[in-house]
């Protein structure tokens, strides 16, 4: 590791395929944290509210996920809650003044992974999050007829020639690529504020299908829509 400034700075690949959403309303200590460890990864980026924070992750997508619990607008147990309804493997670190025995028990129910009490070293943070890297070592998922998913750039290939999608669509990837997705979980995840209907879900996999192939993603009676793997599913 080397130290220049304030800065702490690992040689390690990994955390350069990494993309971090840290949600902070404290600007001075965000601030501190991206210029302290944000060099480090793929991207670094700040959001200073609950809210704010949900809206950047279903735009960017992070591996990971670092919080304050008391924000504005929505807390950040709360908002991991619903983060984690999209990804349930999500890693998420808390940052907070508190050590209640209370509020650390409710961050265990959310599946937070790391409880961090302010004052912190950032190089302890920085250290965590290489140990967390390790589970994200193969970053492209092999799909069927050549297509290939890389999660660190959120884009898709076929036979490494890149395909163009909007963000709705790249999320949706990452979606399946979890688990399968019904006609409503696609409706609550991209218009939680509209009535939709069935039909413009069909439209939605419809325009991603004619920009892939019928075959990559399945929809399955009774079950919802799911992507078809090379083989066995990679876990990253």
């Amino acid at each position: 590791m080397e130290t220049k400034k304030g800065r702490f700075t690992f040689k390690n690949k990994l955390l350069k395929e990494l993309k971090i959403l840290l949600v902070e309303d404290e600007h001075k200590l965000s601030s501190l944290l991206k210029n302290a460890i944000g060099d480090n990864f793929y991207s670094f980026t700040i959001a200073n509210n609950g809210e704010e924070g949900i809206e950047k992750f279903k735009k960017i997508t992070p591996d990971i996920v670092i919080t304050d619990i008391m924000m504005p607008k929505l807390t950040g147990l709360e908002m991991a809650k619903e983060m984690k309804k999209i990804n349930s493997d999500l890693p998420i670190i808390i940052l907070s003044a508190f050590s209640e025995t209370d509020k650390l028990l409710n961050a265990i129910d959310v599946g937070v992974v790391k409880y961090f009490i302010k004052p912190f070293d950032p190089q302890e943070l920085l250290e965590y999050i290489e140990e967390v890297a390790k589970k994200f070592e193969n970053r492209n998922i092999e799909l069927i007829n050549g297509f290939s998913f890389n999660q660190t750039k959120n884009n898709l290939y076929k036979n490494g020639r890149y395909i163009a999608m909007t963000n709705k669509e790249k999320i949706f990837i990452q979606l399946l690529l979890q688990t399968q997705q019904t006609s409503e979980t696609i409706k609550t995840t991209f218009w939680p504020q509209e009535e939709v209907s069935d039909d413009r879900v069909r439209s939605f996999i419809k325009r991603l299908r004619e920009k892939t192939s019928k075959g990559l993603i399945k929809n399955t009676k009774g079950m919802g829509y799911e992507i078809q793997f090379k083989s066995s599913k990679v876990v990253c």
